[in-house]
């Protein structure tokens, strides 16, 4: 696990409050842990109570496609930090159908509640008081898949897509009050999640989920997402803003 300290050996967030959502498993709680080990007070949540929270990290239970979850999770972040400098919004996820046509209004409406508006509500919610500070960081996290959808998964990598330009447009509306907004876009990462995913995909199109091949020769790590995550949020990407970095082991680039 990386720690990113400034030149005098200090933990480059000590001070930063931050918000992550989803951050009870997978690349959300890597990026918990990341957050914490950087010196960040971390508050973190999930649609459910959970034992699975990364120690040191406080939880609230909140479904945050909806906009009572996240108004919820905003006063609580409010309450238990004192306010936020840093917003990842990880929460996200579909599950996949045999072809489009047979994705129902209701997945497309709860993709694009997850993947898009949750993000979208919270940066709303948060974003008022980073600007009075004239400071903060938000992270969205996308998906590598984005260029290259399929079927299966066109409500998710629409909702992914959408969530890209949005994030792009708020960077720039947000710059001038020293607000940083970038995207990381994950590829296949050993997940429980991402791996009940590709079990389902495999169920429904047999031989269209293998996603071998990968040049640099394995699965991407939670950590090596979050690694990402980290970078952006540090001094080091201090003038980037309005951009996706993607971390897939090279799988898209080709």
């Amino acid at each position: 696990m990386t720690t990113i300290e400034n030149g005098s050996g200090t933990k480059q967030l000590a001070g930063k409050r931050a918000l992550v959502t989803g951050g009870s498993r997978g690349i959300g709680a890597a990026v918990v842990r990341q957050l914490l080990n950087a010196g960040a007070e971390v508050l973190t949540t999930a649609r459910s109570a959970t034992n699975s929270v990364p120690e040191g990290a406080g939880f609230v239970a909140a479904d945050v496609r909806t906009r009572a979850g996240a108004e919820a999770l905003a006063e609580a972040a409010r309450e238990i930090l004192g306010g936020v400098d840093i917003l990842v919004h990880n929460a996200g996820g579909a599950r996949p159908f045999p072809g489009s046509s047979s994705i129902p209004d209701e997945e497309w409406r709860d993709a694009l509640d997850l993947n898009l508006l949750a993000a979208v509500r919270l940066d709303a919610l948060l974003t008022p008081e980073m600007r009075e500070r004239h400071s903060g960081m938000i992270v969205h996290i996308s998906s590598a898949v984005v260029p290259a959808p399929v079927a299966p998964f066109l409500h998710y990598t629409a909702a992914k897509a959408a969530l890209e330009n949005y994030s792009r447009g708020l960077s720039a509306e947000l710059a001038p009050f020293g607000i940083r907004v970038n995207t990381v876009s994950p590829g296949k990462t050993a997940t429980p999640g991402g791996e009940q995913t590709r079990e389902q995909w495999a169920r429904i199109a047999p031989g269209q989920s293998d996603t071998s091949g990968v040049p640099l020769g394995r699965d991407g790590r939670p950590d090596d997402i979050a690694d990402a995550v980290l970078f952006l949020l540090s001094d080091r990407a201090s003038w980037l803003t309005g951009s996706s970095l993607v971390v897939d082991g090279g799988e898209f680039h080709r």
